[in-house]
Formats: structure tokens, C-alpha cells, sequence
């Protein structure tokens, strides 16, 4: 760290009375000493660096930091202000102020050096020495950890060396900084190079675990902050620190600037529990998946880490797990690095759909609602700002439907933005409502919010890949990106591509409107086999949000309410017709699997399709093409009587909702019993059960009455 800070950068008496003043100062010493080379450009790079999130730690800290490209070496300023100076810190001012200026394209030697720094002022040795120091000299060359911390203001660099007892030097202190830039991180396994970095003993050795009950509680970390020069090294010393003084192994991944080492999956196999400390995504986060986890900022891990510890350990101990390794919200999970593009391209249409369905759930059922209560004409009702009568069941149900009627408004809009949030995060957000919103209102439709929420994204990712002055990159995420990409979508839905989809959405809903006969019933068996193909999957809700599209209106046709009728139709078979299975023929399924089969009574009537998902794990060659057979059949029966729904969803529950009711349920029950035969037929080709093979769980007596163990039930041949 010799040539990061010198003399000429350390102010012990700075009389900055705020944050920008106190950056401005220390940044000139730079500027002086030609590390800077435009301090209002490297000034406007601070200030970005500090709207995403506050610098000021307890214990009286500031660290205002950033990566610009006006710096032109990795440079440390220090400040020690008698006032202090308010850097957003919840205990109160600061009084030890560190400026970290990284070059835009910094080595990766130069941020482990920096980030020993930010491991050091964890160490309340350090900073005491640093409030003690009488002169810049002195207190540059502690920084530099050529001067012992325990040292005396009067020591020079000379006399702390020759000491009795010297000191490691800082930076070696929380990480070998020799090793950080002179060695490949390959040089050495993961596992003991991720304790390394963290500044903890590498895990004992896991082929040969000590007893659960022996062996200190285990866990794994990662902290991460938006520019990872800092607050992420700090997080992690701090993180380790409290570990040691609980008794508790825990190694962290610090995923920094510089990059990130990956800890040894063994080391996350064999952890009791997860901490992550972080304000920027997890990188690889379905590692950690299945084990007790706590998710906080990293200013968490810095300032309360003994309490993160105490949470996760609770948490074990109550079984609290992740759920999978496919957990996060459907955004976190579009697009990961390796997908093709259509891969990603599903995924980022998913993520629209997915938070289209509570809008369409609640707006839909509320409209239906406000239909059963008032009847057909309701829609003609004024506005209940107008008329609105308390004991007037009329009223009410005007009410329902008018508030219905707002949610579904938000259908294209929410689709749109969403795909664009999947495709460039939350920068697409504001173009992609944008475009939904002119989409919706030129009657473009599903398919023009399809290629609004598309035409974002894209938008915004351009814009992303443009080379922009320093000067505009503290209002690039709230005006710049927004400003332009609204403009360029709006513009292209409004006068290139928005009246082509609006004449082939009109051309669309007439050709459903003019569907009678033959044609209504293939499309009856096409809806059928897409809503039971992937049980809840992409197929599945491309078909169901065709079918919301046509009814999102106040005056849906009645062949629009058909195609909602036949998809939520054949979406109830599956799992009602693997529930009846398994009353059928018990033998066919596993014990596990007829208590599946209960719930899957209950999902079913609920249009819930996913209930026979787990059938279709166990067998999906047997259990999928089951399910399409008698989804095709309920949907062509659907579409042949004419049956007509309002509500997009509820099952029987909105039975009283539906156009020809009984010939509904017939339908639906004539699948349910092809499904059912068809799977049982399946299953009953496979390979026959063997006379030892019980089917049936066994009473304590017969199975001492049985010499031999007996096999499992295969679950699938």
C-alpha cells in the first residue's frame, strides 16, 4: 500500500462540516499529487457511489468510495475530523473519513490491498491508533501497516520495525497481500483458498467429519456491495470475528471487484447454515440452497453480525430451510449465463406472465363477483363515485365489478413491464409500463404487450452498452435510461409496430368470434393438451393467458368467454383424474402417493393444475400423456356445448358463474375418467408386482411374520 497513501494525503485536522465537503478535500490532495485527473467528474462519481447506499459506519467510520475513470492509480486520502462529519451512519457521525479512489480498470492486486484496508477497520486496535496518531507521517505509514498499531505517535517507521515485538503490517493482517497479487488463486483448492481470503483457518478436512454433537456450529457466508471495494471486505472481517468469538467455523465468499473464489462445495455441504450479507445478487446463489438462511444488507454483517449468527443458528434449529435450488422470484431466475437465447426468451415471457396472474386472479373474480350479485347488466352501471347506495345489493355489486374492472386494466401494462424487468431489471421497468400502457390503449393486446415489454428490455440493454460521460452516470438509472428508453419505445409502439398488432389482435378475436362447429372443437382439444402438458409450466400458462386476454375486457365476446371456459376446464383434469386413480386402482400407486392423491381432490376442484405434478415426477411417461388424453377431451366437449365463463379462475367454485353448467361438469368429469383410465392402463403395462412386493402398508404382526425384507414399490418402471 506504499504508493496508495502518503503524507500528502492525510488530513488530521479536516474541517469538512459535510460529506461533500469532506470528498472535495481530500480529493484536491489527489488532484495535487496527479492521482486525479478531473475532480468534479471523479467528485460526480462519489456522489452516484453514495446515493446507492450510505458509506458511514458505527464506530464513527466514513469510507466514500467509488471506481472512475478519472482516477489513474488506486489512491487512499484520510481525514480524522474533530466535528465529524455525517455519512449516514445510525450511531451518529464520523471522525475517522477514508477516501478510496479505484481506477475504472483497477487490478486485482490493488482491490485485495484495499479491501485489507477495509478488513483492518474492524479492528478497534487500528482505529484507536488512528485517532492517537500526531502526525501525518505517522499516521500514513500505520495505514500502509509499516508501524504497529499499539506504536506511539512519535514512533517512526524505523523504530516500530526494530521492535521487540512487531506487529504484522495491516494489509497482512487480514490477508496476504503478496500472495493476493503474486499467486493464481488455482494454485491452491478452493476450500483453502476461499479461509485465506476470509482470514480464517481453513475447514477441517470433511471426508472425516467429527460428530454433530463434538464439532463447533458451521457456516457459510457471502457478502457483496455495489462497488465491492469496501463495505464487502468489511462485512466479511466482521462476519469472522463474531464467528470466532460465538465458537462457531464460518468462511465467507467475498464477491468483491476483483472478482470472487468459490467456496469448496464440500465446505457448503457440510454447513449448518447460510448468512448472506449483500446489496447486490448473490452470484451462483442456488449453491446455498436447502440449508437455514438469513438474507440481509451488508451493512448487517458489518454492524450486527453476533445477531445474524444467533438468527441463523435459531433457524436451524427450527428446521427453516430454502426451498430449493430454483428458489427466488422468477426475475432472479431469467436468464442466467450458458441459457440459449430461446431459453432465455421463455424465461423472460414467463417472468411477464407471472406477475400478470394475481391481476388477473383478483381482478377477474371480482368482476365475476360483481356479475353474480347484480346480474349480466352491471357493466352498464354508473360510476359508484356517482351512485352508490348502502343497502342497494345492486351497488355493491358494481362496486365489485367496477374495482375488477381497474385491476384488469393493469394486465398488458403488468405483462410488459414485467418482461422487460426480466430481460434488463429494474431499468426496464418504467418502459415496459410505458409500452404495456399504449399497447392497451391502441387495443393492441396480449401480443402488443408481448412485443412492448420485448422492445423495452431490448431498448434498455442497448442503452446499457453505450459508452456515457462520467459526468451522467450518477443519473443514468433515474432519468437518462428512463427518459430515452421511454421515448424509443413509445415511439415505436405509436407509429412503427403498434397498428400492425392491433389490426392481427383484431383479426384474431374475430376469427375467434366467427369459430363454430369443427373449428371450435379443435381449438377445444389444442387449449386442452397445452394446459396439460407441462402442468403449470410455460405451455400451460401461455394458453391460460390467451384466455384471460380475450375475457380482460368489460365486454368480453362470447367466444372469448368459451376458450376461458374450455382452458380452465381441461386445467382441473389432471389432478382430479390422478386423485380418482388412486382410489381405483391402489395398488398402481405408492403410499406416498395416495396421500397425494387426497390433496390433489381439493387442487383439482380448485383449477389448481400443478396438484399432479407430483405424479408426473415420479411417471412422466406414463402420467403426462394421461392427462393431455383427457385435457384434449374435456376441452373439445367444453368448446362443443357452448359452455361460457366470465371468471378466470375458481374451479366449481364459480360454478353458479357458468354458461350451461351442467354440460360444464359433464365435460369436465368425461376427461377426469380418461385420464384415469388412460394412466391406469400405463401403469398397468409395466412390469407386474411380485407376490413379496407389498402394496399395502403392513400391520406390525405380518411384517415379524416375514423372514425375508421386502423390496420397495418401484415408483416408476
Amino acid at each position: 500500500m506504499s504508493d496508495m497513501i502518503t503524507a500528502d494525503l492525510v488530513d488530521l485536522d479536516l474541517s469538512a462540516e459535510t460529506k461533500e465537503a469532506a470528498a472535495r478535500s481530500l480529493a484536491e490532495r489527489m488532484v495535487a499529487l496527479g492521482r486525479v485527473t478531473d475532480i468534479e467528474g471523479f467528485l460526480t462519481d462519489v456522489a452516484a457511489r453514495e446515493a446507492q447506499m450510505p458509506t458511514g459506519l458505527d464506530g464513527g467510520i466514513g469510507i466514500p468510495h467509488c471506481r472512475s475513470a478519472h482516477v489513474t492509480e488506486p489512491t487512499l486520502a484520510f481525514g480524522r475530523s474533530a466535528a465529524g462529519v455525517d455519512f449516514g451512519a445510525a450511531d451518529g457521525p464520523a471522525d475517522l473519513i477514508f477516501l478510496i479512489a479505484a481506477p475504472a480498470g483497477a487490478d486485482d492486486a490493488h482491490l485485495t490491498i484495499l479491501s485489507s484496508l477495509a478488513r483492518q477497520l474492524m479492528n478497534n486496535e487500528f482505529t484507536d491508533a488512528l485517532r492517537a496518531a500526531g502526525d501525518p507521517v505517522a499516521t500514513a505509514a500505520l495505514i500502509r501497516g509499516e508501524q504497529a498499531p499499539g506504536a506511539t505517535s512519535s514512533e517512526t517507521p524505523e523504530t516500530a520495525e526494530t521492535s521487540t515485538a512487531p506487529a504484522a503490517p495491516a494489509a497482512e493482517a487480514a490477508a496476504p497481500v503478496g500472495e493476493a497479487a503474486g499467486a493464481s488463486a488455482d494454485s491452491v483448492p478452493a476450500s483453502a483458498a476461499a479461509s485465506a481470503d476470509a482470514g480464517t483457518a481453513p475447514v477441517a478436512d470433511p471426508a472425516a467429519p467429527a460428530p454433530a454433537s463434538d464439532r463447533p456450529f458451521r457456516i457459510v457466508a457471502v457478502t457483496s456491495c455495489p462497488t465491492g471495494i469496501a463495505h464487502t471486505y468489511m462485512a466479511a472481517e466482521s462476519l469472522e470475528n463474531a464467528g470466532r468469538d460465538a465458537g462457531v467455523e464460518l468462511v465467507v465468499e467475498t464477491q468483491g471487484s476483483a472478482g470472487f473464489t468459490r467456496l469448496d462445495p464440500v465446505v457448503i455441504a457440510e454447513a449448518d447454515g447460510v448468512i448472506f450479507a449483500h446489496d447486490v445478487p448473490v452470484r451462483e446463489k442456488e449453491r446455498f440452497a436447502g440449508k437455514p438462511t438469513v438474507d440481509v444488507g451488508v451493512k448487517a454483517g458489518i454492524n450486527k453480525p453476533a445477531q445474524l449468527i444467533a438468527d441463523v443458528r435459531g433457524k436451524a434449529e427450527r428446521g427453516e430451510v430454502t426451498a430449493s435450488a430454483k428458489g427466488g422470484t422468477p426475475v432472479e431466475r431469467a436468464g442466467e449465463s450458458g441459457d440459449g437465447y430461446g431459453t432465455k426468451l421463455r424465461k423472460w415471457l414467463m417472468t411477464g406472465v407471472s406477475y400478470m396472474v394475481p391481476f388477473v386472479a383478483a381482478g377477474g373474480l371480482l368482476i365475476a363477483l360483481g356479475f353474480a350479485i347484480g346480474g349480466w347488466e352491471i357493466n352498464k352501471a354508473p360510476s359508484v363515485m356517482e351512485h352508490f347506495s348502502w343497502t342497494q345489493v345492486d351497488s355493491w355489486g358494481a362496486l365489485l365489478f367496477q374495482i375488477g374492472g381497474v385491476a384488469f386494466g393493469f394486465l398488458i401494462p403488468v405483462l410488459a413491464g414485467y418482461i422487460a424487468y426480466g430481460m434488463a431489471d429494474r431499468p426496464g421497468l418504467v418502459p415496459g409500463f410505458v409500452g404495456g400502457m399504449i399497447a392497451s390503449n391502441i387495443a393492441a393486446g396480449f401480443l402488443g404487450g408481448l412485443v412492448a415489454g420485448l422492445l423495452a428490455g431490448g431498448v434498455v440493454l442497448a442503452i446499457q452498452r453505450v459508452r456515457i460521460p462520467p459526468v451522467l452516470r450518477g443519473i443514468m438509472p433515474v432519468v437518462v435510461i428512463p427518459l430515452i428508453s421511454s421515448l424509443v419505445v413509445g415511439f415505436l409502439m405509436f407509429v412503427v409496430v403498434g397498428k400492425p398488432i392491433a389490426e392481427a389482435q383484431k383479426g384474431m378475436t374475430d376469427w375467434l368470434a366467427g369459430l363454430s362447429g369443427t373449428n371450435a372443437v379443435l381449438l377445444g382439444v389444442l387449449l386442452g393438451l397445452m394446459m396439460c402438458f407441462d402442468l403449470g409450466g410455460p405451455v400451460n400458462k401461455v394458453a391460460y393467458a390467451f384466455a384471460t386476454a380475450g375475457i380482460a375486457v368489460q365486454a368480453p365476446s362470447d367466444s372469448a368467454m368459451k376458450v376461458m371456459a374450455a382452458v380452465m376446464a381441461a386445467g382441473m383434469v389432471p389432478p382430479l383424474g390422478m386423485a380418482l386413480a388412486t382410489v381405483v386402482r391402489k395398488k398402481l400407486f405408492t403410499p406416498t402417493e395416495r396421500e397425494n392423491g387426497k390433496a390433489a381432490w381439493v387442487l383439482g376442484a380448485s383449477f389448481i393444475s400443478e396438484g399432479a405434478i407430483p405424479f408426473a415426477a415420479a411417471d412422466p411417461l406414463r402420467v403426462i400423456p394421461a392427462s393431455m388424453a383427457g385435457g384434449a377431451v374435456t376441452g373439445a366437449l367444453s368448446m362443443a356445448f357452448g359452455a361460457t365463463l366470465r371468471a378466470p379462475h375458481g374451479g366449481i367454485f364459480v360454478v353458479p358463474l357458468i354458461g350451461s353448467p351442467f354440460l360444464y361438469l359433464l365435460a369436465v368429469a368425461a376427461g377426469v375418467c380418461v385420464t384415469t383410465a388412460v394412466v391406469v392402463v400405463l401403469k398397468g403395462l409395466r412390469k407386474p408386482l411380485t407376490d413379496a412386493e407389498p402394496t399395502e402398508p403392513r400391520t406390525t404382526e405380518e411384517a415379524a411374520a416375514t423372514s425375508e425384507p421386502k423390496p420397495k414399490h418401484p415408483v416408476a418402471a
